[in-house]
């Protein structure tokens, strides 16, 4: 038996109506065939889905467990894995062509690399739209360059790929993360190898209605934000642990990175549950430009410090015209901040 070069894991809950689709965009990839074990982890499915995985036959390894959530679903399958690449794909996803020669190339050409992630293009099925996910690629060894874990934004799972080898200090994934385990993974490898990021869409995070996350965020229910910023706390607290286990600390300016990148987005999450007052608004600007000053000029830190104080003014309800009018300001003294790292065109 050859043995396969990658494991696509597709971990799947009551998501019939998407998988056969998953699946066949898998299948139909440029890569050859028996250098590819597509396994399928069905986490105790009340729907069709094992009888539409059946149709694949032999092509398709499926395995049922009880209902355990996504990391014991996860820690099974990647116990199953048999590619040296571990590719993940959520149910309701596809892979765009050349997705899967892409990412073997990378890892071939760096035998370091322990993980490869890419930008997503987002498909809105009720209106046929496709845009580009949000994507700020960050590249290299982050344990040398510990302020990059402030624009290091972990990605949907199916924009993301490990070396096996790699995930060993990883495992198992806590059990009591039902949701987002994969973050957990995809947070934490850059504290053990080096990673790479590749600009191009390669893979369609399918939108239809039951998504936590959506670049259209004014349209993600209140009690979505509510259960998804549970999820992330559940998240936030496993890999601290793992951190303290592992003997980092918050002295290290990786881990000091790494822990205001989260608080910052907790912040961020909260707001959109609950309003801060203009008070509150102000001094998270504050803090949030203070813990990115070290990718900055000076002279932007400065301009953000000067700006802060109108959001006494504007408040967090008219965030929107904040934002416009720092843009115009920052615009105005352009040749000051020159080099800021942007999100990626």
């Amino acid at each position: 038996m050859i043995t396969p070069q990658i494991t696509v894991l597709i971990t799947t809950y009551n998501y019939g109506c998407f998988i056969e689709q998953a699946i066949d965009s898998v299948l139909s990839q440029d890569f050859p065939p028996e250098r590819i074990q597509v396994l399928v982890v069905d986490d105790g499915s009340t729907d069709d889905t094992s009888q539409r995985v059946e149709k694949f036959g032999s092509r398709v390894e499926c395995f049922y467990k009880p209902n355990g959530g996504q990391a014991s679903a996860l820690n099974f399958g990647i116990a199953k894995a048999r590619g040296e690449i571990i590719a993940l794909l959520d149910a309701d996803d596809l892979f765009l062509p050349g997705k899967l020669a892409r990412i073997a190339d990378a890892f071939q050409k760096d035998a370091t690399l322990g993980m490869v992630y890419h930008r997503l293009q987002e498909w809105h099925v009720r209106t046929g739209d496709r845009c580009d996910y949000k994507f700020v690629p960050v590249s290299g060894d982050m344990r040398t360059m510990h302020d990059q874990f402030l624009l290091y934004d972990p990605q949907p799972t199916s924009a993301v790929s490990f070396r096996r080898t790699s995930l060993k200090p990883l495992l198992p994934i806590p059990e009591s993360i039902r949701m987002l385990a994969d973050c957990f993974l995809v947070s934490l490898i850059p504290f053990l190898s080096p990673i790479l990021a590749m600009p191009e869409s390669l893979a369609v995070y399918r939108i239809h209605g039951k998504n936590s996350y959506s670049t259209l965020e004014q349209q993600v229910p209140l009690e979505t934000r509510e259960r998804r910023l549970r999820q992330w706390r559940i998240v936030f607290e496993a890999m601290r642990e793992w951190l303290a286990n592992c003997g980092y600390t918050k002295n290290q300016p990786t881990v000091r990175s790494f822990l205001d990148r989260w608080v910052l987005r907790f912040q961020e999450e909260q707001f959109l549950i609950d309003a801060p007052s203009r008070f509150r608004f102000f001094i998270f600007l504050i803090q949030q430009n203070y813990a990115y000053r070290g990718l900055q000029t000076w002279r932007l830190t400065l301009l953000n410090y000067l700006c802060a104080p109108s959001a006494l003014i504007f408040g967090y309800r008219n965030a929107e015209r904040f934002y416009e009018w720092r843009r115009k300001a920052m615009k105005a003294f352009q040749p000051l901040f020159r080099g800021f790292p942007r999100e990626s065109e």
